[in-house]
């Protein structure tokens, strides 16, 4: 039997990449480009292959009621996710205002954030959502067992890699010392350890095994290594250790394979800001190469592995694990 493969995207708006850069929030002009330019690439994409995805919504970016919706961001948001609903993709939920400490807040806030997004996404498309993955990917006992009474089926926010960690601590304590600190938090460094394959999680410390009743779906890492297997690395890494990385990826039993819709922006033909490209390299690569990259990628899993979305993907593990 073949290994499973689910792709996945997480669609954070351009104020969260400019809170980690400490950054002032970007004008209106830019808060359309995620949804109307970059969550449509990854559709007409994944379209072409015939792969069915998990796309992660930020509630907030959804809920015309809250924002007003003045320039209609989110009416057209609002459409793009049910027309991704209808057409076979999975819908889950990524929070509602994207708070990189979620992590560190108390049962009220928790109850808040995870509440008022499952009520408006199941709005949306007719469907409570079964599927989490926190910003930041850091999961609190708190948080666990909030959507452990809305009835969830999974979580996919354990990101087992000490490389990435290291990384993001290192950067964050350069932009500290230049005065500029990170909207970014750096996560439990118990997850860290937490396993590479699908598990069910301990209540009170999710990054450990034990009996919850959803099932844990970490995001993708290299077997050994640990190296992260993700949108980003994996584009901007050279043709030959992406395809070494990929290949790797059959030894795993899932391969969560983890991208961001800003990972099919443009720089030039959305009009990104100037200061963020400057801060992300990502951003710097040419459109072409990343539809490429990820074309190269998604063909591979096809025919190496079982495709699934992730709530597909955790129901045959449930029964497993």
């Amino acid at each position: 039997m073949l290994p499973m493969f689910s792709v996945s995207v997480d669609i954070d708006s351009l104020d969260c990449y400019y809170r980690i850069h400490g950054l002032e929030p970007s004008s209106h002009a830019h808060r359309s480009i995620i949804y109307r330019h970059c969550v449509t690439r990854f559709a007409e994409l994944f379209a072409s292959l015939g792969i069915p995805a998990t796309f992660f919504v930020v509630g907030r970016d959804v809920d015309v009621s809250a924002r007003g919706d003045r320039f209609g961001d989110a009416r057209d948001a609002r459409l793009i996710i049910s027309q991704l609903a209808s057409q076979g993709h999975e819908i889950s939920s990524h929070s509602y205002s994207h708070p990189y400490a979620l992590a560190s807040f108390e049962r009220a806030e928790v109850e808040l954030e995870i509440g008022r997004v499952h009520r408006v996404l199941s709005a949306i498309t007719g469907s409570a959502p079964r599927g989490f993955r926190a910003p930041g990917y850091d999961l609190s006992p708190l948080m666990q067992a909030a959507l452990i009474e809305r009835g969830y089926l999974y979580d996919s926010s354990m990101f087992p890699t000490p490389g990435y960690y290291l990384a993001k601590a290192a950067i964050m304590a350069g932009m500290r010392l230049l005065g500029k600190p990170s909207g970014a938090v750096l996560t439990n460094p118990r997850a860290l350890q937490a396993p590479a394959e699908p598990y069910r999680p301990s209540l009170k410390a999710p990054w450990r095994r034990g009996q919850a009743p959803l099932v844990e779906l970490p995001i993708a890492v290299a077997p050994y290594s640990r190296i992260p297997v993700i949108g980003t690395s994996l584009l901007l890494a050279p043709q030959k250790v992406r395809q070494w990385l990929i290949s790797a990826m059959t030894k795993r039993e899932h391969f969560n394979f983890e991208l961001h819709a800003i990972d099919l922006a443009d720089a030039q033909m959305d009009g990104l800001p100037a200061e963020l490209i400057a801060r992300q390299p990502d951003l710097r690569v040419p459109l072409a190469n990343k539809r490429r990259a990820l074309l190269e990628i998604l063909t591979y899993a096809k025919d190496h592995f079982e495709v699934r979305t992730l709530e597909q993907a955790a129901l045959e593990f449930a029964a497993l694990v």
